[in-house]
């Protein structure tokens, strides 16, 4: 009967550890799978800047080298909990486990730790993102957060913006549980890397105003809808406009038809920020006046190449450029192709 029960763990990925069997270890396979269960905590038992470098998405941090290791887990996590624990390779999170199991809880190990993980392909979380902190008219600031390739988090005087908000992409989540309820959340079109229920949903609560082109208002059954064209006051110092963004290049203009996704100009206080949305460098840019911050995406065919990202900044003239929806393009070359137009180039998280 145990040689059976083996055998059938072994089935699902799950096998009993040496140690008395006080826990159990899964490949990648059985962990994802485990993980979306309501009842498992997930552990990560490395250092504190380990876990702050990226982490399973929902993770927390118990770090099993400290010597309220031990607390810090009945502290955390209740006995009827299953404790999924993983580190960077295997080997201190099969000791933790030990520790663990041994106090009563059910415990799972990850073989091969977060790296084994990550060389299946599956999304880690950023501990941290990378913020520019910049300042409106009337001085006040505007912090905005670089998440993961379209999806741009701004907060502004106690009011919280998200962009296209993602949770899973290029091998990055995002959690968004821990960050604030939205007041607005724009989505620009209803491609995957732009718009995701789920993220959505995490983001909206009774206060957020959800802003969208008529496609994505559609598919939520909710939302303000914004044509090209249009212009709203969200706030007494804040204003959003839709405008047009889409391929004009041919065989690229089936990926985002004229007149149906958005762009937005956002003014903060009079800081105007352009997000670009997915777009070639198309004639309308011509019309879009004083611009601070522009964000352009960058991944042909998609959006735009190199050439057409450099000559939208010079048509812009931004102050900053953020490169986003970059993928794999070498977007530090518009560095040297913008040299003398006294355009600041920042390059972020925006893969």
């Amino acid at each position: 009967m145990k040689k059976l029960i083996t055998c059938l763990l072994a089935a699902m990925g799950l096998t009993p550890a040496c140690s008395q069997q006080l826990f159990e270890e899964a490949d990648v396979k059985a962990f994802t799978e485990l993980t979306k269960s309501e009842n498992v905590v997930i552990v990560d038992v490395r250092t504190a800047e380990e876990y702050a470098e990226d982490h399973l998405l929902g993770a927390i941090n118990i770090d099993m080298k400290r010597r309220d290791f031990i607390e810090n887990i009945q502290k955390s996590v209740t006995a009827d909990k299953t404790v999924a624990v993983y580190c960077r390779t295997g080997r201190r999170s099969h000791e933790a486990s030990i520790r663990i199991g041994s106090m009563g809880y059910k415990c799972v190990n990850l073989l091969g730790g977060i790296l084994a993980w990550k060389e299946a392909g599956l999304p880690v979380t950023p501990g941290k993102f990378e913020t520019d902190i910049l300042k409106t008219k009337s001085g006040k600031e505007v912090k905005i957060h670089a998440l993961v390739h379209a999806s741009i988090r701004i907060d502004y005087d106690g009011k919280e913006i998200m962009i296209d908000p993602v949770r899973e992409l290029g091998g990055r989540a995002i959690d968004y549980t821990t960050m604030p309820r939205a007041d607005y959340l724009l989505v620009t079109h209803e491609h995957r890397d732009h718009f995701d229920l789920d993220a959505i949903r995490i983001l909206s609560g009774e206060q957020t105003r959800v802003i969208t082109n008529k496609r994505c208002a559609d598919m939520l059954g909710l939302g303000e809808v914004m044509a090209n064209g249009d212009k709203k006051q969200i706030a007494p110092d804040i204003t959003v406009e839709a405008v047009p963004a889409y391929n004009t290049t041919e065989g690229r203009t089936q990926f985002h038809p004229k007149g149906r996704d958005n762009g937005y100009v956002l003014t903060i206080d009079g800081l105007r920020i352009y997000v670009a949305g997915d777009t070639e460098d198309i004639p309308e840019m011509a019309e879009i006046k004083d611009i601070d911050v522009a964000f352009l995406p960058c991944n042909q065919p998609y959006t735009m190449t190199l050439e057409q990202a450099a000559n939208a900044a010079k048509t812009l003239k931004p102050t900053i450029l953020f490169p986003y929806h970059y993928n794999n393009t070498p977007v530090l070359a518009l560095r040297k192709m913008l040299r003398g137009e006294n355009i600041k180039v920042l390059i972020r998280q925006y893969r």
